[in-house]
């Protein structure tokens, strides 16, 4: 900060760049291993909490009657299980340093309106992305109960907890990046790159794609987590089409800069040269 009214642009030269791209990465990285440190402490009570829909599947207890067990096929898998723990705690726990370091590595190049809009993203997509992964983690019960209940009587389930974590992320991970649809189409409207027109035009694809989209990208791919998924997704998406008439609907009501002008008329042109006085300073031209 001590450095920007010598360099209100922020310039630097590449090397400059890279050191200062390093310095942002060792810091996240820190973070993160600060985060996994925490993640490994509490890596039993996290565990118990993500096995929890799976413990919900009468299958589960196929093994020892009376208690959820999975089977782990490898020597070292229990251990990869405890590290992936750890690092999916550390990675949420960091998340405020990580995100912080992205920031302050991109900010400096950005405009006064770019910066807002990339903390009104940045504000919203967190909300959006939990909401959608706790909506995930209350629907998983489902999917697993809808398959594993085809194992016949006589034939025991066995789960590897590598299966069921990759299960398990994949649709927190999906269920947390659908949600920020909705998003995109505001900032994109904000921006004045997608109008509610286009999509007005478009609604009935997008809705349809949306539930393709449901369809194919959760991994157990039953009715029942593709409308869990699909259902609140367009709802979000008709949510952020009410901003975006809102947003154009006040656009068209501002008086334009050339309204009353001619289009076959020319400008008047000073013949004399005249003084525009001193360029305005970057920032307030931002």
């Amino acid at each position: 900060m001590s450095r920007r009214p010598e360099n209100p642009e922020g310039r630097m030269p590449l090397l400059d760049h890279l050191r200062e791209l390093r310095n942002r990465l060792l810091k996240a990285l820190l973070g993160l291993v600060a985060g996994m440190v925490l993640g490994w402490m509490v890596k039993e009570e996290v565990w118990d909490v993500l096995k929890e829909p799976f413990c919900e599947v009468p299958q589960s207890k196929d093994l020892r009657g009376d208690a959820c067990s999975m089977v782990v096929n490898g020597i070292f898998s229990s251990f990869f299980l405890n590290l992936k723990i750890a690092f999916m705690v550390g990675a949420i726990a960091s998340s405020p340093v990580w995100l912080y370091q992205l920031w302050a590595f991109v900010a400096p190049g950005m405009l006064r309106k770019e910066k807002r809009w990339t903390v009104l993203f940045l504000s919203l997509a967190l909300p959006l992305f939990l909401a959608g992964s706790f909506l995930a983690y209350f629907t998983i019960e489902r999917g697993l109960a809808l398959f594993l209940g085809f194992t016949p009587d006589d034939v025991a389930a066995l789960i590897t907890v590598d299966e069921y974590l990759r299960f398990l992320v994949t649709m927190l991970l999906v269920f947390g990046l659908a949600f920020e649809l909705p998003l995109i189409v505001t900032i994109l409207n904000l921006a004045g790159a997608l109008s509610h027109a286009t999509i007005k035009k478009w609604r009935r694809m997008i809705i349809f794609g949306i539930f393709v989209f449901a369809a194919a990208a959760t991994p157990s791919a039953d009715p029942f987590t593709m409308v869990s998924l699909a259902l609140p997704v367009v709802v979000l998406f008709t949510v952020s089409d009410g901003v975006a008439y809102l947003v154009d609907r006040r656009r068209a009501s501002r008086p334009s800069l050339y309204e009353g002008l001619s289009d076959d008329e020319a400008s008047a042109i000073e013949d004399e040269p005249f003084d525009i006085g001193e360029p305005a300073p970057l920032e307030e031209r931002r």
